[in-house]
């Protein structure tokens, strides 16, 4: 079954307690688990950055509301209690819920409506606590929609580019990415071959590149993936092929490259991979956002935004969303547009 969304996890976290005894985080986690009927796969979710599992990520943020609601006690580290509030509360016929909490417990509302004395009249979004998301699911979302729109302009410059330059740039990703030695083909003549590359440094194996670099609406079917599985044929004959286009591919071109042992790339997979490789574009600056204040977290945790930009092409211009962080405690932290000049 799908993890609960954090706010779910408030009524079984009040019942793995129930008992009016002491519980460590392990055995809570346990018997919430054991409640929800979660399963080892359920449980070893991660969430998208891959530093916490997903379960375990909302069930602190449940124990975090929980406490300043007065309804969980801690009488020490990693360890949790019910309160005679949240033992009356559970065994009541009300749905817990944030604006339930907010409503009938002083202290919850106090802590979700906090408020810094920061020039807000340029935010646009705000990560605040929702009944969707976590605050660390919220920042995952939004680093993501930074390297989606990254991704996005990349490819629109790629695309500005020669077919040449493409051929050459995914002969580039390739050595980034710590294969061999490799090189373009000529421009004409090159019997569908556009790029050779070695399998690794020493020089072992070769692999053929196919490189199109086509508009990004166009669906190549599976054709185009026979005529460069047939010049892999050679000579000289080789195992293994990559076709990687601006493109998309067909269900039918899968199926096939996959039957064939060629690897297709298309324009998403291939800006992704740019820029996890850092091609074509640098760092311009990192934001640190400390986490350290939060009380769902009992360790320093730092969270890195890193914002790419180009560095192949002439200057460009671009508004990109920023992330910035005006207190440690992220309650503040917003999401901002700030204009940013590529060079």
């Amino acid at each position: 079954m799908a993890i609960p969304k954090y706010n779910e996890l408030y009524d079984p976290f009040l019942t793995a307690i129930s008992d009016g005894k002491i519980h460590t985080a392990k055995e809570v986690a346990s018997t919430v688990a054991n409640i929800l009927q979660l399963s080892p796969e359920d449980l070893a979710e991660q969430l998208p950055s891959q530093r916490q599992t997903t379960f375990a990520n909302r069930l602190n943020w449940a124990k975090t509301y929980l406490k300043k609601a007065g309804l969980v006690d801690s009488p020490k580290r990693g360890t949790y209690i019910i309160t005679t509030a949240g033992s009356t509360l559970l065994h009541s016929d009300v749905a817990i819920t944030n604006e339930f909490l907010e409503s009938n417990y002083p202290s919850f509302a106090a802590f979700v409506n906090r408020t810094d004395d920061v020039d807000t009249a340029n935010d646009t979004a705000s990560i605040t606590p929702s009944d969707t998301q976590t605050p660390e699911e919220q920042m995952d979302a939004l680093h993501k929609t930074i390297n989606d729109t990254l991704a996005d302009d990349l490819l629109a410059e790629i695309m500005q580019q020669t077919p040449v330059f493409f051929e050459q740039l995914v002969v580039d990703l390739m050595k980034a990415m710590d294969y061999g030695d490799g090189f373009k083909t000529k421009s004409s003549g090159d019997d569908g071959i556009d790029g050779v590359i070695h399998e690794d440094k020493l020089g072992f194996n070769l692999i053929y590149i196919q490189a199109k670099r086509w508009n990004p609406d166009v669906t190549i079917g599976k054709p185009e993936i026979q005529k460069f599985f047939g010049a892999m044929m050679g000579p000289p004959r080789v195992e293994k092929g990559l076709f990687i286009t601006t493109a998309k591919f067909s269900k039918g071109a899968k199926e096939y490259a996959d039957a064939q042992h060629i690897i297709l790339v298309d324009g998403q997979k291939f800006t992704s991979l740019m820029i996890e490789c850092g091609l074509g574009v640098s760092v311009q600056k990192v934001y640190q956002l400390a986490f350290s204040k939060l009380p769902q977290l009992c360790f320093a945790y730092v969270f890195l935004v890193q914002l790419y930009l180009f560095k192949l092409y002439s200057p460009l211009v671009h508004d990109l969303p920023i992330f910035v962080c005006h207190n440690s405690t992220m309650k503040t932290m917003r999401l901002c547009r700030k204009k940013v000049v590529f060079t």
